[in-house]
């Protein structure tokens, strides 16, 4: 089981910019399909994002669609997440997933969080 260490977090003003990274350990890297989810105070985790072990497709949530982009390195075992003119509803602690394919992400490894905060 591979393990997830995410990190790149903080407070940024709306309109600003954030870069997440989130780093793999394990041999199986390359063969896993990646993402990152959030989780707002008072509400369920919801997908933001994923990847194919490739990098060749990518999914986006309707929320995040052209203003985040994902996007992985296997020589380096790492996934990002590039966040672009975020908003105060962007707030949240934002996990990392890893798992066989896109479909079963959730049910993959996860990794501790990492707090985003946008100010208004």
């Amino acid at each position: 089981q591979v393990q997830l260490v995410e990190s790149g977090g903080g407070l940024v003003q709306a309109g600003g910019s954030l870069r997440l990274s989130c780093a793999a350990s394990g041999s199986t890297f390359s063969a896993q399909a990646m993402g990152w989810f959030r989780q707002a105070p008072g509400k369920g985790r919801e997908f933001v994002a994923a990847i194919t072990s490739s990098g060749g497709r990518t999914n986006y949530a309707d929320s995040v669609e052209g203003r985040f982009t994902i996007s992985r390195d296997n020589s380096k075992n790492t996934v990002y997440l590039q966040m672009n003119s975020l908003k105060p509803e962007d707030s949240a602690v934002y996990y990392c997933a890893a798992g066989r394919s896109i479909p079963t992400l959730a049910r993959g490894s996860w990794g501790q969080g990492t707090q985003v905060t946008v100010s208004s």
